[in-house]
């Protein structure tokens, strides 16, 4: 059996949902060209690729940029592309690898949590339609409107709250001064994002960051922060190469969602 080079040694894993682990951008893109179909609007490639990451409110102020006709509030579309979305939440299905990850590393005890951008009424209506997954999260989640986020993404504020208060972690705050422990202690996490802006806040975290995203949309985009690993699906990932448990037979997925 060939030799697994370990890139970093992680003890804890936290993961971003949307787009990642269940196919809701999907869902949320539909719901938000429902909308726009009602003014003679549709949304462009371009656009659905600078909403990725953003919070609910910033893509309806992002739409309205783009089209200053619609006779609409920022408000006024967030009620009605909430409303489409909700009707939608059901068809957002687990990502190919996500199940089978999230599982294996809740099976051999590895802390893990969620942090989203989400609002976490919206987490908990996509949640429900995936409940074998997200049940291996138990309440270690953190959403964008949680009480103390002061920032969401590109901040590493939600990733420092999933470590700190979900997984009990002395990782310090995101205006604080780390000390050389908190330092060591962000350095053990590794982030699993599908959005720039995500792999923007694990790097600020001081966290290992896995892109998990198609090639062609890593390579234009324009980033300060590195991911360490670039994957297009969660089926690729190695999880020997961060010093995890390697996958075995012994996990049974059928039964969950």
């Amino acid at each position: 059996m060939p030799m697994v080079t370990v890139r970093s040694k992680i003890e804890y894993v936290i993961f971003d949902v949307d787009g990642l682990l269940i196919d809701s951008e999907r869902v949320t893109i539909q719901a938000a060209n429902d909308v726009l179909a009602r003014y003679g609007k549709e949304l462009t490639r371009e656009m659905i690729t600078s909403f990725r990451g953003y919070t609910g409110r910033v893509c309806a102020q992002k739409m309205l940029s783009a089209f200053p006709d619609l006779p609409l509030s920022v408000e006024g579309l967030l009620a009605q592309t909430d409303e489409s979305q909700y009707r939608l939440f059901h068809l957002a299905k687990p990502l190919p690898g996500a199940v089978r990850l999230v599982k294996h590393l809740h099976a051999h005890g590895i802390p893990i949590a969620v942090a989203t951008s989400s609002r976490r009424f919206y987490f908990l209506a996509k949640a429900q339609h995936s409940p074998g997954l997200f049940a291996c999260f138990g309440n270690r989640t953190v959403c964008g409107d949680d009480h103390g986020i002061a920032k969401v993404k590109p901040a590493p504020d939600l990733f420092l709250a999933a470590a700190r208060e979900k997984l009990g972690l002395d990782v310090g705050t995101p205006d604080g001064v780390c000390v050389s422990a908190q330092v060591a202690a962000r350095s053990k996490g590794l982030i699993f994002e599908d959005a720039a802006v995500g792999i923007q806040a694990a790097k600020r975290a001081g966290m290992s960051a896995v892109w998990v995203v198609n090639e062609d949309l890593y390579r234009s985009a324009d980033l300060n922060e590195q991911p360490d690993l670039v994957l297009n699906s969660l089926e690729e990932f190695v999880p020997e190469e961060w010093g995890l448990p390697p996958y075995s037979g012994a996990v049974k997925l059928e039964a969950y969602n």
